[in-house]
């Protein structure tokens, strides 16, 4: 019977920090959006303002592994660039708490900074463990494994967050975020010595372009790019942050196609392929990274969330949930979208304490004038994913094992074809959703979450893993974090992309024309997947990966 064990030494530590860091990152990003909305303890935002100001926010946490992962490939190295990104970012979640916009601005820097060193190196820390004879053919298996540890941080995040703030306040959670950053590092830490063989930085070839250049060619094009687009005259795609995003990210993408013609032969089919899986999944990240955004709103506001007699004391003793009471004068005082007004210059002067919730609640659920109805709290809504991943992924896990042994495994490519094709098709399930609520003049079912989660949550495990996996594959190795850096810049467009689409959702008076347009997005993505998929698999034929 062999010794040699399934997976690396390093796969529990990877894990926990990992799923340390998650946890902190979800708790956060969970109710950013809410607290931009709030009236009295947030920045009283409407829809569109604080789904723009979230949607660039979180584009721009995936932009930065952009540079991360080359200053990790060239010059820290993968542990300490983990080090210093995790503890930049949990000093990010804890100043969230002070509750001024000009010290937001710089949390969220320190967030998107902290992530730009943590989130890529990571990755290719664990694909570069997994890069020997006896572990190579457990790497998909690996970053599943890997990837359920991002979601049990996502999952369990998000009770600690709503308790928190019923009990002491918004401003705890950050910092409760902010622990479980540090933890996430001192785990990592405790394991280093297990990541040595992985943690090689890779020399510099002919071709690679001096970092030096780089600097003049890529960051300060880009910053300037962005600038432009802040204050050019009008608005071309929306707001000005969309606009500096989009103008900063063409220098960026202009340095990843040139990857392409200054590679040598043998590299170019290679990353060829991962140029084009990353231009078809910003479709995927765009309509996934809408649990943050429209599907909160949906959660929030669309919903059935109250909870009844046993249930309804089992929520309450736990802090999940909180009583708000229903004053039937007041509707008259509600303008239907938001709490509060504004004066000519944007700043509010009243505020209404009728809750959001009783507008479109059947009058046969309506508590008595002046009584409390009892709802479980918004956040919960995002731990439906993850949780959704964790009961999911063994089954996935188990179910890929078995093709493996009859020999019928598919490629990743084909994984994260299906992967696509899958979460086109949960989105239909919203489209029922808003038919069913008679376009949000009733509230609907909560099944309606769970199944669209459900739905999209097996595409995301045929898609997001897989695509890491697919990098380490086939990235050249002095190109591997970088090229990781890739995926996590498609992963930041898209999740722009869904920031726009998501401040859209107060314009569509018919909800499920919203959602018509993310499942034609997607289709469109899958549709050219498909078309590449026998070039793909020729790729990696060519590689001796599958």
């Amino acid at each position: 019977m062999s010794n040699t064990p399934k997976h690396p030494k390093a796969l529990p530590y990877l894990f926990f920090s990992e799923m340390w860091e998650r946890f902190g990152y979800y708790l956060m990003i969970g109710i950013f959006l809410l607290y931009l909305k709030n009236v009295e303890h947030g920045f009283a935002m409407t829809n569109s303002e604080a789904s723009d100001l979230y949607g660039t926010f979180i584009a721009l946490v995936f932009l930065t592994p952009f540079i991360g992962g080359l200053i990790a490939d060239r010059y820290w190295g993968y542990r300490r660039s983990v080090i210093i990104g995790g503890l930049m970012m949990g000093v990010g979640y804890c100043l969230m708490a002070v509750h001024s916009l000009p010290v937001l601005y710089i949390s969220m820097t320190l967030v998107i900074l902290g992530n730009g060193f943590f989130k890529p190196n990571i990755s290719t820390l664990l694909g570069n463990l997994y890069n020997t004879p006896e572990f190579i053919k457990r790497k998909d298996e690996g970053y599943n494994i890997f990837y359920m540890g991002i979601n049990v941080g996502a999952f369990i995040c998000n009770f600690f967050s709503a308790a928190i703030i019923i009990v002491w306040g918004w401003k705890y959670a950050f910092v409760a975020a902010g622990i479980g950053m540090f933890l996430g590092v001192i785990i990592f830490m405790l394991g280093t010595r297990h990541y040595a063989s992985g943690d090689v930085r890779k020399p510099m070839n002919k071709e690679d372009m001096p970092f030096s250049r780089i600097v003049i060619t890529i960051f300060i094009p880009a910053i300037a790019a962005g600038v432009i687009g802040w204050i050019i005259p009008k608005n071309i795609f929306g707001s000005d942050s969309t606009d500096a995003f989009i103008f900063a990210c063409i220098p960026v993408i202009y340095f990843y196609a040139s990857l392409y013609f200054r590679a040598e032969a043998s590299e170019k089919r290679p990353i060829a392929a991962l140029l084009a899986i990353f231009a078809a999944v910003v479709m995927f990240w765009a309509v996934f990274k809408q649990n943050g955004t429209a599907l909160t709103i949906w959660a929030d506001n669309f919903t059935d969330r109250q909870v009844h007699g046993a249930t309804g004391d089992i929520f309450r003793n736990l802090k999940q949930a909180e009583d708000i009471t229903y004053k039937k004068d007041s509707v008259n005082l509600y303008d239907g979208m938001f709490r509060l007004q504004k004066d000519a210059a944007g700043k509010v002067i009243k505020a209404y304490d009728y809750p959001v919730y009783f507008k479109n609640v059947k009058p046969e659920n309506l508590p008595a004038d002046g009584g409390k109805a009892t709802l479980w709290s918004t956040p919960i809504s995002q731990s439906i994913n993850p949780g959704w991943v964790i009961l999911l992924t063994p089954l996935v896990l188990a179910f890929f094992a078995f093709l493996r042994r009859k020999n019928k495994e598919p490629s990743t490519a084909t994984k994260i074809a299906f992967g696509l094709f899958i979460s086109a098709l949960s989105v239909l399930v919203m489209v029922a959703a808003v038919s069913v609520s008679g376009n949000g003049a009733e509230k609907a079912s909560v099944w309606w979450l769970l199944g669209t989660y459900g739905v999209i949550t097996i595409g995301e495990l045929l898609l997001s893993p897989m695509g890491l996996s697919l990098v380490s594959k086939l990235s050249p190795v002095r190109l591997t974090s970088l090229m990781m850096g890739g995926w996590f810049l498609a992963t930041s467009i898209g999740n722009k992309l869904s920031g726009i689409l998501a401040t859209m959702w107060d314009g569509y008076e018919n909800k499920a024309n919203f959602f018509w347009v993310n499942f034609i997005l997607l289709m469109i993505a899958t549709f050219i997947i498909f078309a590449m998929l026998k070039w793909l698999n020729r790729i990696m034929k060519e590689k001796g990966v599958s």
